[in-house]
C-alpha cells in the first residue's frame, strides 16, 4: 500500500456531482494534489447535501449521477495519476424517508421475518419498533390510509401483510412499528441510533453478513482499481471497532485505510487496528495551538466570567444522558438488573475521561471512570462495581458492548456539540478533538506529537479544515491572534457590548469572536450560525424547546451590529487580518509538510472564512482558483493580501513538492532558531527539506522583528521553493518576503 502524497477533499452533493467533479480533475493535478477525497457516494436520502445519511449501499448515488458517472470519474481520476478516496459509513442508515431505504421498508412490512430484519440493531425483545414521527403521541388521529401505506402527513409507512382493511387506527394497531412522539422516543427508542438522531438507525456490521451486504459494492470499486482508499465514519459508534478494522483491512489490503477517529489529547490510537492512522484532529490541535499565545488566558477567563471547564462538561453531559439519550441509559442499564443501574450508567458515562474504551484495551480509561464515579457517588459505589466485574469478565458481551458504543455518543453530545458551545472562553480552541481547557498547544508538544506521527503513524492523515470543524482553518488563524491582543480585545468586547449585547453570557462572547473571525460576514450566514449556536449550547433555546422571544432577539443582532459602523469593528479586524494572515500561512505549510498525509478541504487554498455546517459547505468558485493558479505558474509571487494568492502559492508549491519528490518527506528533526526571537520560529528538517514559520507575529512585530535572529542551516546551499532565492540564515532576510518559507537543498 503507498498512501497519497496528499488529499484534497470535495462534498458532493445533487448540485456538484460526479461529472462536477471531474471537471476539476486537471485543476487538482496541476495544484499538486495526490488523491480526490470525496465525500460520501452511496445512494443517499433524496436531495442530501452530505450523504452521510446511507439509504442503500449497494449502488453509487443516482442524483451524483449513478454508476457510469462514477466510473468516468475513476477513470479520468486513474488518467490524471490521482488517487480516489471515498468516505464510507458503516455505523447507520438514514430511515428518514422510509420508502427510499429498502431494508428499512422491508423491516417494518415484516418485522422479525424480515431478511434484513437483524441488519438493524434494534431490541425485538420490547415489542414493536418505535418510530418517532409523531409532533404529540396524540397525533395519530392525523393519520389516513393510501393504498398499501399508512401516511402521516409526508411520512408513509408499509402496510403489514395480513393487516389490510378497517380504519387507520385499526392499521396502525396491527403494524410491527408503532408511530410515537419524539419525546417518547428519546426515552423508549427500541434502536440504536447515531447520537441523539432517531432518522439514522445504526446497522449491525459486526454481523459478517451485514458487513458483506453493507460493504460489497465500496470494496468491488476497490478490487477494480476504481478507489484507491478509504475513510471510515464514526468508528466508536461499531460494537467492535478493532474487529471491524481487520475485517475491512483483510476485504481491502491494498487500499490506504483511515479512521475518524477522535483521541483526547495524549490518547493513543489503538495499535491493534490495521489502520494507517486517524483523519487528522490530533494533527490539527497540535498545529494550530503553536500560534495561540497561552498569556492571552488570564484576560480571556475574566472575559468569559472564569467558568471552570470541567463543571460546564459535567453539565452538559448530564444533560445529554438525562434527556437526550434516556433510552441508551435504561437499555443498558436494564442489562445490570440493579434500580439504580440506569444512573451508574449514566454517572460512568459522564465520567469518560475519552470517547470510549476497546476493552481490553483501553482498560485505563475505563478504569478511571469506575474510580471517579465510586468517589462521586458512594451511594451508587456497589452498583458500578457490579457493572465493572461484568464488563471486565466479558469485554466482547453485550454490556460491554453497548457501554463502549454509547460512552461515544455522551462525549460527543456533551463536549463537541454542547460544551463548545457554552464554554467559549477563546473559540479558537473549540475544535473537534481540541480540549478548550488548555489554551494553546506548547512547541514542544508539537515537536514530540510530529516525531510520534513520523516513527508510528506516517501514514496518518493531517487536516486543519473538514466539513466537521466548528470554523475553518483561517477563521481560527485570525482568531489566534486576539490572544496576542487579550486587553484589546477584552476592551473593546466590553464596550460592543453595551451597544448592543446578546442576552446570555457565552452566546454574546461566542458572536463577537465569529464577527471578528468570519469578517466580512452577511447578516443572513451570522444570522444562521448564532441560531444553531444558541440552540446546540442548550441554555435559553434549543432546537426542540423554543425560546421565541430569545431566539427572534439573537435573530436580529446580526443586522444591529452590521448596521451601526461606530462601533469599530471594521477597524479593529483591520489591526489583526495581516497577523492572521501569517498565521494561516505558517499553520498551512507546517501541516503539508510535517509527517503524515495532508488534507486540504475545499476551497481552503484560499482564505476561507466559513463557519459550521452547513456554512462549510457553500459552492466553491473553481473558475477563480484556477486563474490564480495560472498566474503563480507563470511566475507571479502574489503579495500576502485579500485575495489569497500567497495561500495557494504555498498549498500549490508543497503539495507539488511532496508529489514529485516524496523522497523529501521522510524523517524528521527539529531545528532551533538562535537570537531575541528566536521563540517565534518553528523549524524542522526533513531528508533534504526545511520548513520554517513565524509564530505570534503581534509580538514579534512589538519587539521590533526577526533582529539578530538566525536559523544555522546544515551544510549545503538552499532555495526558497516559494520564492526561488537562495536561503541565509538571518531570519530578518529569509522570511522578508513571506513569514513562512520551504528550503530544499540546491537549486
Amino acid at each position: 500500500m503507498t498512501p497519497p502524497s496528499s488529499t484534497y477533499r470535495l462534498q458532493l452533493r445533487p448540485e456538484f456531482t460526479f461529472t462536477d467533479a471531474a471537471a476539476q480533475v486537471g485543476y487538482l493535478r496541476r495544484l499538486g494534489v495526490g488523491a480526490l477525497y470525496a465525500s460520501p457516494v452511496l445512494d443517499a436520502t433524496p436531495g442530501s447535501t452530505h450523504g452521510y445519511d446511507v439509504v442503500d449501499p449497494t449502488r453509487a448515488r443516482p442524483e451524483l449521477g449513478g454508476e457510469e458517472a462514477r466510473k468516468a470519474l475513476a477513470a479520468k481520476l486513474r488518467e490524471a495519476g490521482l488517487g480516489f478516496v471515498v468516505d464510507i459509513v458503516p455505523n447507520h442508515m438514514s430511515v428518514e424517508v422510509a420508502k427510499a431505504n429498502p431494508w428499512w421498508w422491508d423491516v417494518l412490512r415484516n418485522g422479525r421475518e424480515s431478511a434484513y430484519a437483524g441488519h438493524f440493531d434494534i431490541d425485538w425483545s420490547r415489542g414493536r419498533i418505535l418510530l418517532p414521527v409523531l409532533g404529540d403521541d396524540d397525533a395519530v388521529a392525523e393519520l389516513k390510509v393510501e393504498g398499501e401505506e399508512l401516511v402521516y402527513y409526508d411520512h408513509r409507512f408499509p402496510i403489514a401483510r395480513g393487516t389490510e382493511g378497517g380504519t387507520p387506527q385499526e392499521v396502525h394497531d396491527r403494524q410491527h412499528y408503532e408511530l410515537v412522539g419524539w419525546r417518547r422516543g428519546n426515552a423508549e427508542l427500541n434502536y440504536r441510533r447515531f447520537f441523539d438522531i432517531t432518522t439514522l438507525a445504526a446497522v449491525r456490521v459486526e454481523v459478517p453478513e451485514v458487513f458483506a451486504d453493507t460493504h460489497g459494492e465500496v470494496l468491488r470499486w476497490v478490487a477494480d482499481g476504481d478507489v484507491t482508499g478509504l475513510r471510515v465514519d464514526h468508528p466508536d459508534g461499531l460494537a467492535d471497532p478493532g474487529g471491524y478494522m481487520r475485517r475491512l483491512r483483510e476485504a481491502a489490503p491494498g487500499a490506504w485505510l483511515v479512521v475518524e477517529k477522535i483521541l483526547h489529547p495524549g490518547e493513543d490510537l489503538p495499535q491493534s487496528w490495521p489502520v494507517d492512522g486517524t483523519t487528522g484532529y490530533d494533527a490539527l490541535r497540535e498545529i494550530a495551538g503553536i500560534f495561540v499565545d497561552p498569556a492571552g488566558a488570564p484576560r480571556f477567563s475574566l472575559l468569559a466570567g472564569s467558568p471552570d471547564y470541567r463543571a460546564v462538561e459535567e453539565e452538559a453531559r448530564r444533560l445529554v444522558t438525562d434527556t437526550i439519550l434516556v433510552a441508551e441509559m435504561r437499555r443498558i442499564g436494564a442489562l445490570v438488573g440493579a434500580p439504580d443501574a440506569p444512573a451508574a450508567v449514566a454517572e460512568l458515562m459522564i465520567a469518560f475521561p475519552v470517547y470510549r474504551s476497546y476493552l481490553p484495551e483501553g482498560g485505563d480509561h475505563w478504569a478511571q471512570a469506575v474510580a471517579r464515579v465510586k468517589a462521586k457517588r458512594p451511594d451508587l459505589a456497589s452498583t458500578v462495581d457490579v457493572i465493572d466485574r461484568q464488563v471486565r469478565a466479558d469485554p466482547d458481551g453485550e454490556l460491554a458492548t453497548r457501554f463502549q458504543q454509547t460512552s461515544g455518543m455522551v462525549v460527543a453530545k456533551g463536549t463537541e456539540d454542547t460544551t463548545f458551545y457554552r464554554y467559549t472562553r477563546f473559540a479558537a480552541l473549540n475544535e473537534v478533538g481540541g480540549s478548550p481547557e488548555d489554551f494553546g498547544t506548547s512547541v514542544e508538544e508539537f515537536y514530540a506529537s510530529a516525531t510520534a506521527r513520523e516513527a508510528g503513524w506516517p501514514a496518518a492523515m493531517t487536516t486543519l479544515t473538514t466539513h466537521d470543524t466548528k470554523r475553518s482553518e483561517d477563521v481560527r488563524a485570525r482568531l489566534a491572534v486576539l490572544s496576542e491582543l487579550p486587553d484589546d480585545f477584552a476592551d473593546a468586547v466590553e464596550e460592543w457590548t453595551g451597544k448592543h449585547g446578546i442576552d446570555e453570557p457565552s452566546l454574546n462572547l461566542l458572536a463577537w469572536q465569529t464577527l471578528v473571525g468570519a469578517w466580512p460576514i452577511s447578516a443572513d450566514r451570522l444570522r444562521d450560525y448564532l441560531d444553531k449556536a444558541a440552540k446546540e449550547a442548550k441554555i435559553r433555546t434549543t432546537w426542540t424547546d423554543h425560546d421565541e422571544a430569545f431566539e427572534a432577539a439573537v435573530a436580529a443582532w446580526p443586522e444591529q451590529v452590521l448596521g451601526d459602523t461606530t462601533l469599530g469593528v471594521a477597524e479593529f479586524v483591520e489591526r489583526i487580518k495581516g497577523p492572521g494572515w501569517s498565521n494561516s500561512l505558517g499553520q498551512k505549510l507546517i501541516q503539508l509538510t510535517a509527517p503524515g498525509v495532508p488534507d486540504v478541504y475545499q476551497g481552503t487554498e484560499l482564505w476561507d472564512f466559513s463557519l459550521v455546517d452547513p456554512d462549510n459547505r457553500r459552492p466553491v468558485d473553481y473558475a477563480l482558483r484556477r486563474e490564480v493558479l495560472d498566474r503563480i505558474e507563470a511566475g507571479e509571487l502574489p503579495e500576502v493580501d485579500e485575495t489569497g494568492a500567497a495561500k495557494l502559492l504555498v498549498v500549490h508549491r508543497a503539495l507539488t513538492l511532496r508529489r514529485d519528490h516524496p523522497e523529501l518527506f521522510r524523517g524528521y528533526k527539529r531545528l532551533h532558531a538562535e537570537g531575541p526571537a528566536a521563540e517565534h520560529a518553528v523549524a524542522f528538517e526533513r531528508n533534504g527539506l526545511i520548513v520554517v514559520a513565524t509564530r505570534l507575529p503581534v509580538g514579534l512585530a512589538a519587539a521590533g522583528g526577526w533582529r539578530e535572529t538566525v536559523l544555522p542551516l546544515p551544510p549545503g546551499e538552499w532555495t526558497d521553493v516559494l520564492t526561488g532565492t537562495a536561503a541565509v540564515g538571518e531570519l530578518s532576510g529569509s522570511l522578508s518576503r513571506y513569514p513562512v518559507a520551504l528550503l530544499v537543498r540546491g537549486d
